[in-house]
């Protein structure tokens, strides 16, 4: 089981551009967040199983909302003939990623009009599902160099979260337990960072979620 902290852990900085806030959303606003994840993974372009750039199939499964991505790029279609266009991203979503901008990014680098989230990401991890160190290099190298974040909230079962540096997949990087309502952001100069989820930790979400493993949800602006 996961070891129990003494005290609660406290919002931080965890590297210039990246941040961790513990509990920021209720308990239930994660409900409500867990019945729509729900939703938006229903078929027919529902959770799949994402692979990597060579093929290889990862241990986790994975909806997109507002762009799809296929290994190699987005796409407003969940299927290879255009036939399956991807759910839309839902305003709550964008209500949520703004909400998480002013409170960590427009504080930092000012406040931008240009900031427009426009796509997600729903992770879901089983009790041994993995996700090695990695950059989120899919948006276009527009979004990227501006720095527009990901937004990262976490639903159900705890995961070991590893945030690493911009130009190794090794140390130095900082481990934090993500639980259900945490939010982590990064961007401006930690955008590139690598980071992944060596562990989660099953059966240590809260019950009244009903949810087996972990949801992890990320916002981002494409630049598409």
């Amino acid at each position: 089981m996961q070891a129990l902290d003494l005290f609660a852990p406290e919002a931080q900085q965890v590297a210039p551009g990246a941040w961790y806030f513990p509990g920021w959303l209720t308990p239930e606003q994660q409900a409500a967040l867990v019945a729509a994840c729900r939703d938006w993974g229903r078929g027919p372009a529902g959770f799949v199983v994402p692979r990597m750039f060579d093929g290889t199939p990862l241990s986790i499964r994975s909806a997109y909302l507002g762009w799809y991505w296929h290994r190699d790029r987005y796409s407003r279609f969940a299927d290879a003939d255009g036939q399956v266009p991807v759910r839309l991203f839902p305003p709550l979503l964008e209500t949520l990623a703004r909400r998480a901008y002013a409170a960590t990014c427009a504080a930092t680098f000012g406040a931008d009009d240009d900031y427009a989230p426009d796509s997600a990401i729903i992770n879901w991890y089983g009790p041994d599902a993995r996700l090695g160190m990695h950059q989120d290099r899919g948006e276009s190298a527009a979004a990227i160099a501006r720095g527009w974040p990901v937004i990262s909230i976490s639903l159900g079962d705890s995961a070991l979260f590893r945030f690493g540096n911009t130009a190794t997949r090794t140390r130095p990087y900082a481990d934090l337990t993500l639980a259900s309502g945490d939010l982590f952001v990064f961007g401006g100069p930690a955008r590139m960072a690598y980071h992944g989820v060596p562990k989660v930790y099953p059966g240590s979400g809260p019950r009244r979620l009903a949810l087996p493993g972990r949801l992890n949800i990320t916002i981002r602006q494409s630049g598409f």
